[in-house]
C-alpha cells in the first residue's frame, strides 16, 4: 500500500498520497474534502481503489470555505479557496508531478462535492474530469448554520443559489467527463442537477438509487470505487483524445 505524506503548498498543508506503483502517464486526483474537513486518510476503500489503479492523491485543506471564490478567513485572510486551486495547487502539480490537465481530476464528497462540479463546471478545459459523492449542491439552506460558514461569506440565501454549482452550468461548454451520486441527504438537489444536465443534453452520468437506511459515511465508502474507476476510465479517454 502507499503512504500518506505532509506537503506545505504555497503556505497551506495538504495530504499527500503516493501509490507504490504510481501510474505511468502521471494521472493526478485533488480531492476537495467535506464540511467535517476529514480527508482520506485512513479510508481504506478510497485508499485501495488509489493503490490500484496507481493514482497519486493530493489533499488540500481549506476550511470550511465551501471551496468557494469569497474570502473564508477560517482559511485564508486575502485569498479564496478557488483561487488557491487554481493560481497555487494547479501551477505545484505541474511543476512537482508534471500532472496538468487533462491528467488531473477532481473527486469531493460533500461540501467537496458540489466544490468540485461547480470548479469544472467553471473552469472545463482544466478540469474536464469530475466526480462527486453527495454533493451538497443547494447549499444555501445552510446560511442560517452558524457552523456553515456561509453568512460570513455571502449576504444572504440568494446570493449562495446564484454561486451554485447548477447555476454555472454553461450550455456550450462544459465538462465532457462527469458523475455524481447522492445519499439521501442531498438527493434533491442532485436530482435537479441531473435532469438539467438531461435537458441540455450534456452527457453525464448519475447514481441516484441511493436507499435511505444507509449511513452517509457507509455510503461513501461504497460508492469509492465506482467513483475512482469512472475518474481512471475517463483519463485514459482523455489522453488518448489528445493523442
Amino acid at each position: 500500500m502507499g503512504n500518506w505524506q505532509n506537503q506545505d503548498v504555497d503556505g497551506h498543508g495538504c495530504d499527500v498520497f503516493q501509490p507504490e506503483r504510481p501510474s505511468q502517464y502521471g494521472y493526478t486526483i485533488i480531492y476537495l474534502h467535506d464540511i467535517c474537513l476529514q480527508g482520506l486518510t485512513g479510508r481504506e476503500s478510497f485508499e485501495n481503489a488509489f493503490e490500484e489503479h496507481g493514482l497519486r492523491v493530493i489533499v488540500p485543506h481549506t476550511s470550511r470555505s465551501w471551496w468557494s471564490d469569497k474570502i473564508c478567513v477560517e482559511f485564508d485572510h486575502n485569498r479564496t479557496a478557488e483561487s488557491y486551486l487554481l493560481k497555487s495547487l494547479v501551477p505545484w502539480l505541474a511543476a512537482h508531478w508534471e500532472a496538468i490537465p487533462p491528467k488531473i481530476a477532481l473527486l469531493g464528497i460533500g461540501m467537496g462535492g458540489q466544490g468540485g462540479l461547480r470548479f469544472s463546471f467553471k473552469y472545463p478545459d482544466i478540469f474536464p474530469i469530475v466526480a462527486a459523492i453527495t454533493p451538497a449542491i443547494d447549499h444555501q439552506c445552510c446560511w442560517s448554520d452558524e457552523e456553515s460558514f456561509l453568512a460570513q461569506m455571502y449576504s444572504n440565501e440568494e446570493a449562495i443559489r446564484q454561486d451554485t454549482a447548477t447555476l454555472h452550468i454553461h450550455p456550450l461548454y462544459w465538462p465532457r467527463n462527469i458523475w455524481f451520486c447522492s445519499h439521501p441527504t442531498w438527493i434533491e438537489s442532485a436530482q435537479r442537477l441531473n435532469m438539467k444536465l438531461s435537458a441540455l443534453g450534456i452527457p453525464h452520468q448519475a447514481n441516484l438509487e441511493a436507499k435511505g437506511q444507509q449511513t452517509s459515511g457507509g455510503y461513501e465508502e461504497q460508492m469509492a470505487d465506482s467513483a475512482v474507476r469512472f475518474i481512471v476510465e475517463r483519463l485514459e479517454l482523455e489522453r488518448r483524445r489528445i493523442q
